[in-house]
């Protein structure tokens, strides 16, 4: 049953929003019974907490749900999307309108989609979660469309590896070009070598399953040409690098690039918006085998650059170098890399803000613009030139690590945008992929980010050139 619901004949549960500032106010204008309920229950108008209100027959009368004022040092748009997890099963409406208008109606609706997610693949959800009828002004079809691309990318990113190997989400993505009439093929084991793509290759080839990389096109020859590489690392060891134990815990979410890549996919092509559209997902298991490769191999790449393996469990920068290559030799106008990269990245921000880096300084602004408007915020890191020597292979073009400690995001992203290099404009995404802990709209688990901030750029986009 959808989560949101058009308005008809059937009884919804009205829900008023409070704040600290006005609930005097709004409690004088409940009726007697509900107000003394509210009262008697020790209801207290602060951000997150609620009151079921009951009515004379023992049924729901309304909901009260206390948000922060519009002053607050900060607004959590999603945070009435926590009622989705704390009612009983019913339809429930906005009753009041939330400040911020359509726009935060809209990321409240969505809040609460998002919020009712549950992985199921494994136990089942106990009871039927509440519906919400859409606000007044927001468009169901389009807060569907974003919902159901979070979740796609969620049950991927939660899937374990012995069920989500490369075949398995070589699988998602076929399924996922299928049901929107899109063409795609795949190159498997060898023939990535006879193609051209040996980092691939080499990284995921002592794996029980073959590397492969999966590529689908969609949209209209003539539309904005669009690309998407998202990494696939299905499960990550670390190489003969080994990863310690604690290190490998969460290693079936290092796929999450490629996750995140199919949720933003599956929002252009649900929307039909005039792009073409070309999504490459390198995919492999970065394992450990008589075969696999060393530290201080030297491979070369499909651009010709040779690369020193300084460290195995650095292979992420490796698949998607080729992946890169590839999507630049058709010259997109926009190219965007999503991946799970470096610990660097939560060091310097956290799990909840990615970094990107591009040097389309317009094109920055607008990503972060947008980010923040709809509440998929990322932050600006520096390609810092200065650190691009710090790449150099000694016996080699380039190493596929940095020569000391330090700014470890920074010169992955320089090593990646060697590779593409042809693209009238790339951004690199340095995600999480997972949230520690469950907020409003975002439960404990994996995650996509930027996908919805994307979709909204290039949606806009679309519009202007219209």
């Amino acid at each position: 049953m959808p989560l949101l619901a058009a308005r008809s004949s059937e009884r919804s549960v009205p829900v008023w929003f409070v704040t600290s500032d006005d609930w005097q106010t709004r409690a004088a204008a409940l009726p007697p019974m509900a107000a003394a309920f509210a009262r008697a229950s020790g209801f207290e108008p602060r951000a997150g907490r609620h009151c079921i209100l009951p009515d004379a027959e023992g049924g729901l009368a309304g909901v009260l749900f206390a948000i922060e004022a519009a002053d607050a040092r900060y607004v959590d748009p999603f945070l009435a999307g926590k009622l989705a997890t704390i009612l009983p099963a019913g339809l429930y409406r906005f009753a009041d309108a939330l400040p911020g208008g359509a726009p935060a109606a809209e990321l409240a609706a969505l809040g609460w989609c998002l919020s009712a997610y549950r992985f199921t693949r494994y136990k089942a959800q106990a009871g039927e979660a509440p519906r919400l009828v859409c606000p007044d002004g927001v468009d169901a079809a389009r807060v569907t469309r974003m919902a159901e691309g979070v979740t796609l990318a969620r049950d991927l990113v939660n899937t374990p590896a012995n069920d989500m190997g490369p075949g398995a989400l070589e699988k998602a993505v076929q399924d996922l070009a299928a049901r929107h009439g899109a063409t795609c093929s795949s190159i498997m084991g060898d023939e990535l070598l006879a193609q051209n793509f040996p980092l691939i290759h080499a990284v995921g080839r002592a794996a029980e399953e073959a590397p492969r990389l999966v590529d689908f096109s969609w949209g209209p020859e003539d539309g904005l040409k669009v690309t998407l590489v998202g990494k696939g690392v299905c499960f990550d060891t670390g190489g003969l690098d080994i990863k310690p134990s604690i290190a490998m815990l969460l290693m079936k979410k290092d796929m999450a690039g490629a996750a995140t890549a199919l949720a933003l996919a599956h929002m252009i092509m649900d929307a039909k918006l005039p792009v073409r559209l070309r999504v490459l997902v390198p995919i492999v298991e970065n394992s450990i085998a008589g075969n696999a490769f060393r530290p201080g191999d030297v491979y070369p790449s499909r651009k010709g650059l040779n690369v020193e393996i300084g460290n195995t469990d650095a292979e992420g920068r490796l698949i998607l170098a080729d992946a890169l290559s590839l999507a630049a030799e058709e010259n997109p106008a926009l190219l965007f890399d999503f991946a799970t990269l470096t610990g660097a990245a939560r060091v310097a921000l956290g799990p909840d803000l990615p970094p990107f880096y591009t040097d389309d300084d317009a094109l920055a602004a607008e990503i972060a613009g947008t980010g923040t408007r709809v509440h998929d915020p990322v932050w600006r890191m520096p390609l810092w030139e200065p650190y691009d020597s710090l790449l150099d292979g000694k016996i080699s073009q380039l190493n596929n690590v940095s020569n000391g400690p330090f700014a470890g995001s920074i010169t992955a992203a320089l090593f990646l945008r060697r590779f593409a290099e042809g693209a009238g404009a790339w951004v690199h995404f340095d995600i999480y992929g997972w949230m520690p802990s469950t907020k409003p709209g975002r439960p404990e688990g994996g995650e996509t980010q930027t996908a919805r901030l994307l979709y909204e750029l290039l949606e806009r986009r679309v519009q202007k050139q219209a």
